[in-house]
């Protein structure tokens, strides 16, 4: 059983990128959504840099994540945190590179992730690796129990992707959540407390694999919290603009470079 810890809070939550797979706007797509002159509407692939007990903890790598950090947060992670397999998630992890040089950053995730990740970039884990590429250690984690990263407790939140089995991630009193379909009792026992929530909702009509606008709202009325963000959001969500019209209030659509501050 795990027992929330809430005593180590997180300084500041970026958002780097709120968007779903294709991003936004989407490309060929004329929709009034990816037309938007609005920056808001600009929305990269989802990631997340937590700051906490002095470290940054960096929420999925995803294909943005080299402009991410030069054009929102140009800071290094002190460690990576991957919820899936996905690509939207992890194809950014060749472009750690610089930032593996002199010492290694580590990767915490499921085994079956970090297994997948040894298949899909073997010259990162072999053992005659030339010079150059990603210095990286995977960390595998139990996605039922506490681990720690530095001194920082983290807690696993086991979700369901459709039929994929994946992880949010519960640091202090914030919890972030993307790609849940659903979530199981023993998860939402885990948020009891939560402050505040980053959780996906990726349009207004159902899908079989996400959140839908209405789905996402009934997930944070179970949880509680005092404000909660949605991300990983798709251009068939109305514009930033409209959106925000109609949440309720403590409920925001994050944006790409938000600071969510305590």
């Amino acid at each position: 059983m795990i027992h929330t810890d809430t005593s180590h809070k997180p300084s500041r939550i970026i958002i780097l990128g709120s968007g779903t797979s294709t991003g936004v706007p989407v490309i060929g797509c004329d929709c009034q959504v990816c037309r938007s002159t609005d920056p808001r509407d600009k929305r990269m692939r989802a990631s997340a840099l937590v700051e906490v007990d002095g470290q940054r903890l960096l929420i999925d790598c995803g294909p943005d994540f080299r402009r991410q950090f030069l054009d929102i947060a140009p800071l290094r992670p002190d460690a990576i945190l991957l919820t899936h397999i996905h690509y939207d998630h992890v194809g950014g992890i060749d472009d750690l590179r610089p930032l593996t040089f002199p010492d290694p950053l580590s990767i915490y995730c499921r085994p079956d992730l970090a297994e997948a990740l040894r298949r899909t970039m073997p010259y990162c884990f072999g053992s005659n690796l030339y010079p150059g590429v990603p210095q990286i250690r995977l960390v595998e984690i139990d996605p039922t129990r506490q681990f720690l990263v530095g001194s920082t407790p983290v807690i696993p939140l086991p979700v369901m992707h459709h039929d994929l089995p994946i992880i949010g991630f519960r640091i202090g009193n914030f919890a972030y959540i993307t790609d849940a379909k659903t979530v199981p009792p023993s998860t939402m026992s885990l948020l009891h407390g939560v402050d505040t929530i980053v959780v996906n909702a990726l349009r207004l009509t159902p899908h079989h694999s996400h959140f839908s606008l209405s789905e996402a709202m009934n997930f944070i009325s179970a949880v509680n919290p005092r404000r909660a963000f949605l991300t990983h959001i798709s251009h068939q969500m109305p514009s930033h603009a409209c959106l925000s019209a109609i949440l309720p209030p403590g409920v925001f659509p994050a944006a790409d470079g938000l600071v969510i501050t305590p």
